[in-house]
């Protein structure tokens, strides 16, 4: 009996031993640029459909035009993924975890992130995703 597990644990070895690393490297070196720009005055995001893979690094500019205060909301989204920084005028913060970000005038927001488990998600801005300022990413 040992050796049918002596014989099993080769072959495993042996077979993951001719494995490639699939996560080799910096992930974070050359990420994938994604845009949303958000009108509050036409009630419209830019894109409304994001295809996106697992573990692959992305970087996503969200803009606002300003003219109405809003929050930005994609919980599950970020749940779901590693989320290396968010940068506000060139200024980083290193966040565990993140549910919404607001817009109280024009800018723009960095979210650099990395999806790790597959699914359809929501971004919207509160109280306007009926209104169409919703959206949704796909991760495969």
């Amino acid at each position: 009996m040992k050796y049918l597990f002596a014989a099993a644990a080769l072959g495993m070895t042996a077979l993951l031993g001719s494995m490639p690393a699939v996560a080799e490297g910096n992930l974070a070196a050359n990420g994938t640029d994604l845009t949303l720009e958000i009108n509050t005055i036409d009630l419209k995001f830019s894109q409304e459909v994001w295809e996106l893979e697992t573990g692959k690094y992305y970087q996503l500019d969200i803009t606002s035009d300003g003219n109405e205060e809003i929050s930005v909301v994609a919980p599950e989204l970020w749940r779901n993924s590693w989320i290396n920084q968010i940068v506000v005028n060139d200024l980083e913060v290193k966040a565990y975890g993140l549910y919404s970000i607001e817009f109280d005038d024009a800018g723009t927001f960095n979210i650099s992130f990395v999806p790790i488990r597959p699914g359809e998600y929501s971004i919207y801005v509160s109280g306007y995703e009926n209104r169409g300022l919703k959206g949704t990413f796909v991760v495969k």
